[in-house]
């Protein structure tokens, strides 16, 4: 039991790993000072390695980069832990000290240090010019290593403290407890007409091209069953494959003998977390999230609020005008060969506004703004298009009446304004176009703003 409880101590600590390293990188630099020696230090020319004070000089600011490195690398470890334990969990500190490739990152620039000292212990001065060949070209090595190590630490450490970094560290070592239990002792009923997902993960790029030929080439029709950005799991229906007209086994099930699932399922990529490659409400739902955030106490910043807004409104303007994804894609002859769902205009609408409006309902400047983007929409969008404008405008008026008693109150929440609290018509001065109008030519004969300029009549 002892001896359990030492290995499991010496697995979920942040030390042995690189101690490790550091001992393995003196031994192999005594090996190859040995080596040097037993040769004469003629193993590798003085060109490759340089002269001895070359070398020493070189040694030195190794050591000492290395030295510095080792200690950012820690700093930046205990940082990520703290920044971890305070944005997602304390317990979450365990997985992160026990990641094998921060432990290894920082082994090779420990043993890296080792080697440059031992090897530049060897060198001697001019007199002698005495040069360890092979233990030059092993810190040559080692160093070049180290910065390759560098650069994907800190690509690694980036990744690893994204929401979606920690939560894959601590669900995939949980999923390999699971599966080292032993195979599983049921398994449903399998169905022809399903593709099953080979990986979890979330649906971030779709072949639809070759999608579609695999299907014309089998004769059938696939129905892709996750949303672009969907979590798949493990096992979970990934398409359906439903028969051409008039083409049916007897059972009723598709006759696609043609059409293997690995063909089609390597057509499907999957990451750890959503991305922009073919994600459109990824964009929304990242703007959504600093919106209402932004609102929510102890932060209390609706001006930051109020800008993620602005872009939720050009975005919308954008795809109001336009024809929203086909979710049927046909092959050369016009026949339907894959089908997939994807976001209606209404679901742009509620994703967009939804949150917001419910966590905002109770800030001016965020129910101002909203009044003034739904409006704005309305007089762009097309007659079909209407009915979800008019649900969100219907609920930001319901939910305002909730949040105020003063029917003043209510009224300046509502009264529409881009800016927030800053350019609606109950802030700024009135636009009186009759009275610039009279007021076209002053006293001194110039023409008022407004009036004729580069030939243009004023409008009467």
């Amino acid at each position: 039991m002892r001896w359990r409880r030492f290995l499991h101590a010496v697995r979920t600590s942040l030390w042995p790993v690189p101690l490790l390293c550091v001992l393995a990188g003196a031994l192999v630099a005594l090996g190859t000072l040995r080596l040097d020696r037993r040769s004469g230090y003629t193993l590798v020319p003085e060109s490759l390695t340089g002269t001895p004070n070359d070398a020493q000089t070189i040694l030195s600011v190794f050591a000492t980069s290395m030295a510095t490195l080792t200690s950012l690398v820690l700093t930046m470890t205990l940082v990520a832990v703290q920044l971890a334990m305070g944005q997602f969990s304390p317990r979450i500190v365990a997985a992160l000290l026990t990641d094998r490739a921060n432990q290894l990152a920082i082994g090779l620039f420990g043993a890296t240090f080792v080697v440059a000292i031992l090897t530049l212990r060897e060198v001697h001065g001019s007199d002698t010019g005495i040069v360890p060949g092979l233990s030059m070209l092993l810190a040559y090595l080692l160093m070049f290593a180290s910065i390759v190590t560098l650069v994907l630490f800190v690509h690694h450490a980036g990744q690893g403290l994204r929401a979606a970094g920690l939560i894959d560290l601590v669900g995939d070592r949980t999923r390999g407890l699971i599966t080292s239990i032993g195979p599983p002792d049921f398994t449903p009923l399998a169905d022809p007409s399903v593709v099953l997902a080979r990986e979890p993960g979330n649906v971030f790029l779709v072949d639809r091209r070759r999608l579609v030929a695999a299907a014309r080439r089998a004769d059938c029709m696939l129905e892709l069953v996750p949303v672009i950005g969907d979590f798949l799991s493990d096992g979970a229906p990934l398409f359906r494959i439903h028969p051409a007209p008039g083409r049916t086994a007897g059972n009723g099930r598709p006759d696609a003998t043609g059409l293997r699932p690995e063909e089609i399922t390597r057509l499907v990529l999957v990451a750890d977390e959503r991305v922009h490659v073919e994600d459109i409400p990824y964009g929304f739902r990242k703007l959504v999230d600093i919106a209402e955030r932004s609102i929510a106490q102890p932060f209390n910043d609706p001006t930051t609020t109020v800008q993620a807004v602005h872009r939720l409104h050009d975005l919308l303007r954008l795809i109001a005008v336009r024809p929203l994804p086909p979710t049927e894609h046909r092959d050369e002859d016009g026949v339907v060969r894959l089908v997939e769902r994807t976001l209606t205009w209404d679901g742009y609408v509620r994703l967009a506004f939804d949150e917001i409006r419910l966590a905002g309902a109770s800030t001016p400047p965020v129910t101002r703004l909203l009044s003034a983007a739904l409006h704005d929409l309305k007089n762009l969008a097309a007659p079909d298009r209407q009915a979800p404008l008019d649900r969100q405008l219907r609920l930001l008026s319901a939910g305002v009446h909730r949040a105020y008693e003063n029917d003043d109150d209510i009224s300046a929440a509502l009264t529409p304004d881009v800016q927030g609290i800053g350019s609606g018509p109950d802030v700024t001065t009135p636009l009186r176009p009759d009275n610039h109008m009279a007021d076209a030519d002053g006293p001194s004969g110039a023409p008022a703003l407004g009036t004729r300029r580069h030939g243009v009549r004023p409008r009467p």
